[in-house]
């Protein structure tokens, strides 16, 4: 066959650049044969198809094919490859803080992948860089940013978005870093409860981890100010420069919220006394938190959307530190969070603007880019490439739910996982160790017959003499998860999660936890109660 009847071939497999309304009813027809034959792996079960195991040895031994294929062929192919893959907004779902996708975000992603923008300069989107602008503004404003002088920029994830956020305060800290290189100076602070995306960015920002700063967090998951103090202090009395303060704003396990409104006061004390020639910038890890912003304006008390005391008091309670996030410098946000975005939709804000331009490259650097356009991002983003994808999944969701659906969609799975934990609490044999946070996460352990569930938790993690029994308790946690998901394999129960230190005791022992994370909107009271009875099902069958 010559080339040009393959090359005949190939081009019938590309959507036709002109017009072609039999070719145009073959591309729609593809795509609805591609989600016809995934559906047909749906059941009453939480994940698609069955779930096996891959074989990695065969995969390492792939090899190109000598032919070309056809369309169908590949398709057929592909839809394999989601065999056992986790159906995120089924209601027995409850792993993870991984969100199901709304069919405006996924017709979003479609139509950036089907014409391919590069939003590193408008001349490549066209208008899908309009979108970045308008979806910074409305977050801006949501979370109570000045949008007239606020910026921002869609990143590769949340880690993207607190790296730009510490590679900003380390610009302050220590100018000309990006062409000098990082100083040994340079020191970056974050809670132990905090994403560990924070030892790799000051890894690979060259700042080092042993110059990441953990500090302690409080019982309810939150930095411990007085030790950030004390630590701050330490750190600028040594002559070190503060590159960033990472503030987590739900914190992946627990839904931990940092005191932002006093880590900001703290920071402008120790400006003043130690007559600092910068402001130590202030980086807000919002990726989960962020979306309860839509509560700032909330009336609590009339209840308009009438939710239940209970939810109420919670949504209140994340509120009273959510609606401080404008006193960041910074905010990472996921909207493939709490935003039910398809991966990868993550938008890193800026207060001012203007700081975005310590990231700055030559234009001389970039001679074939940039001759005209009003928006020029790629001048100071790490990423030269940057897809149109997570934008539009971000406007199309933001346009879709506006503030009353995010209200409702994001009260519901607050008081369901409220409802959860009323279930466990009212059993002897369950206890909630995150009671103080107030997401859509719960963690809890299950104990054995005999345990006093009321005071075991005190003595597991203040005192070293209960080091063994602790550890006992662990491999029993670990136990009941493996009985519970098994059961959820087999269509009887409901997936969760685990964590094998949800925090370290007093005496530095890990505590293991049951993660139930509620992100479904089709979760209801069934489902939540369904957990309770797997793992009180579990307790009787381990003993």
């Amino acid at each position: 066959m010559t080339y040009r009847k393959i090359l005949d071939e190939i081009r019938l497999a590309f959507p036709q650049p002109i017009s072609n309304t039999i070719h145009d009813s073959y591309f729609i027809h593809s795509m609805m044969r591609a989600l016809d034959q995934v559906d047909t792996l749906k059941t009453h079960l939480p994940f698609l198809g069955s779930i096996g195991t891959g074989d990695f040895d065969a995969a390492k031994k792939a090899e190109l094919p000598e032919d070309i294929s056809t369309v169908e062929e590949v398709t057929t192919d592909l839809v394999s490859y989601l065999q056992g893959m986790t159906i995120f907004g089924h209601p027995r779902t409850q792993q993870n803080v991984i969100a199901p996708t709304t069919i405006p975000s996924l017709i979003g992603v479609l139509l950036a992948s089907l014409h391919n923008p590069n939003l590193c300069w408008d001349a490549s989107s066209q208008l899908v860089a309009l979108a970045e602008v308008e979806v910074i503004a409305m977050t801006s404003q949501l979370v109570g940013y000045d949008a007239e002088q606020s910026g921002g920029v869609f990143t590769f994830g949340g880690t993207g978005t607190t790296l730009y956020g510490v590679k900003i305060g380390l610009e302050k800290a220590c100018p000309e870093t990006m062409h000098k290189g990082t100083p040994e100076d340079a020191v970056v602070f974050v809670s132990d409860a905090g994403h560990y995306c924070a030892a790799n960015i000051t890894g690979w920002l060259g700042i080092g981890t042993n110059n990441l700063i953990t500090i302690p967090t409080t019982s309810e998951n939150e930095m411990d100010i007085e030790l950030l103090e004390q630590e701050l202090r330490k750190a600028l009395t040594d002559e070190k420069k503060i590159a960033c303060i990472i503030a987590t704003l739900g914190t992946t396990d627990a839904f931990g919220l940092d005191n932002l409104l006093h880590i900001v006061a703290l920071r402008e004390t120790l400006v003043d006394e130690f007559q600092l020639d910068y402001q130590p910038h202030i980086h807000a890890d919002a990726v989960i938190g962020w979306a309860w912003s839509v509560f700032n304006n909330y009336d609590f008390e009339e209840n308009p959307l009438g939710f239940r005391p209970r939810t109420i008091r919670a949504l209140a309670g994340a509120c009273r530190r959510i609606q401080h996030l404008s006193l960041a410098d910074s905010v990472g946000i996921d909207f493939h969070k709490t935003g039910f975005a398809p991966y990868i939709s993550s938008l890193v804000l800026v207060k001012d603007r203007t700081d975005l331009d310590l990231l700055k490259r030559s234009p001389e650097q970039m001679p074939y880019l940039y001759h005209f356009g009003q928006y020029r991002p790629g001048m100071f983003t790490l990423e030269t490439s940057r897809a149109g994808t997570g934008v539009l999944a971000a406007l199309a969701n933001l346009k879709l739910f506006g503030e009353e659906g995010l209200r409702a969609i994001l009260g519901h799975i607050v008081e369901m996982t409220q409802l959860l934990r009323e279930h466990l609490e009212g059993h002897e044999g369950t206890t909630v160790l995150n009671r103080g946070n107030f997401g859509t996460v719960t963690l809890f352990r299950a104990y054995p017959v005999g345990v006093d569930t009321f005071e075991i938790k005190r003595q597991e993690f203040e005192d070293a003499g209960n080091r063994d029994i602790l550890i006992a308790h662990n491999a029993y946690n670990k136990e009941i998860f493996q009985y519970v998901n098994s059961e959820a394999m087999e269509g009887r129960g409901v997936f969760i999660s685990t964590t094998d230190c949800y925090r370290k005791t007093a005496y530095g022992e890990p505590i293991v936890a049951l993660k139930s994370f509620i992100l479904s909107p089709f979760v209801d009271e069934e489902d939540v109660k369904t957990v309770v009875a797997k793992v009180l099902e579990a307790r009787e069958a381990i003993g």
